[in-house]
């Protein structure tokens, strides 16, 4: 006999949300019961859009995902947790160290199935290259160097740019290498007019003593999603708007030109594209949160103590930035489970 589909529900209907009851709508396994938002209503295919979070745990959903805004999560995660609700929270998992802290012990102390959408985890090409760096195939790694700049995006009005995209960077960064964060530097400015920073430069290291660097912006017109590993072996580069992961090898053709092979350091060798299946990052998390509540466990997910980590080293930038120093990051707890 088959098993009854799980009860979904979903909170806040912003750009995110609506992209989460699409993929809600078309998951197997799942009914989507009921989101909550102030604006009420229903969604375009009858599901009822009821304007507060005790009305939609009225609905019992088995588990919720959480697209309001970051300073909301801490509030609502507390609820569901007390209610008994597993949950799927948008990154950042909360607005601050101590709220992400709250979180875990909640969930942890309910013995609930938790994750943080850290979407790029589920990109084809970051997936691909976290498999070929755990292979070997790079060798040491020396550098990680990302780049995610674009315009502004007006839907986003609570968080700056090192809470909202910056955190994208971290997570990937430790979640590619297996490394933590050992210290970060950082500088930032706010040019749009708001309140928070809009564009963040940020240097550092890894555990391991990797070299790190992010660039991260609202205000340039290039859109760029551009994660580059440095290794003994030479340079895989992951572009996760297209999902296309390219290997540039170090060369093995000598180089017979004098001047030319002492300016390059190493010689240029095959440059590879690899052709990989490309499914909906969005969905491949929802995949892995659905299989995790029905009874999979942890493995596959961001877990709640995974995304503290990130704030934590996201709150170790902005306190560089503000005081204009390196900021040393402590020895976090290792997990058995992982992604």
């Amino acid at each position: 006999m088959s098993k009854a589909p799980l009860r979904a529900g979903l909170v806040g209907l912003g750009a995110m949300g609506r992209n989460h009851a699409r993929v809600l709508g078309l998951l197997g396994g799942v009914d989507l019961v009921g989101a909550a938002d102030p604006a009420g209503g229903a969604l375009a295919d009858g599901t009822p859009v009821v304007p507060t979070l005790g009305e939609l745990l009225a609905l019992r959903p088995d588990y919720a995902v959480v697209a309001c805004p970051t300073a909301l999560h801490e509030e609502v995660g507390m609820t569901l947790a007390a209610h008994g609700v597993c949950a799927l929270i948008e990154k950042p998992l909360a607005h601050s160290v101590v709220a992400a802290r709250r979180l875990v012990d909640a969930f942890e102390a309910q013995g609930l199935i938790a994750a943080v959408g850290h979407i790029e985890r589920f990109n084809p090409a970051l997936q691909n290259l976290r498999a070929r760096l755990e292979a070997g195939e790079l060798g040491e790694v020396f550098q990680v160097v990302t780049r995610r700049q674009g315009p502004f995006p007006h839907r986003i009005a609570d968080v700056g740019v090192v809470k909202d995209l910056a955190t994208h960077d971290i997570d990937l960064t430790g979640w590619v290498t297996g490394q933590e964060y050992a210290s970060v530097s950082a500088r930032t400015l706010s040019k749009s007019g708001r309140a928070y920073e809009d564009m963040v430069t940020v240097t550092g290291d890894l555990a391991d003593g990797t070299l790190v660097s992010h660039l991260v912006n609202w205000l340039s017109p290039l859109k760029e999603r551009f994660t580059a590993v440095t290794g003994e072996r030479g340079c895989f580069v992951a572009d996760t708007l297209t999902a296309d992961l390219t290997y540039y090898a170090n060369g093995t053709v000598t180089t017979e030109w004098e001047a030319l092979r002492a300016f390059r350091g190493v010689s240029e060798g095959d440059m590879i594209r690899y052709a990989t299946p490309k499914r909906e990052p969005l969905l491949v998390e929802h995949e892995r949160f659905r299989d995790a509540v029905a009874g999979g466990g942890p493995s596959g997910i961001v877990t709640l103590r995974e995304g503290l980590r990130t704030v934590e080293v996201a709150a170790a930038v902005l306190e560089s930035a503000r005081e204009r120093v390196s900021v040393r990051l402590p020895a976090a707890r290792r997990e058995a489970a992982g992604t």
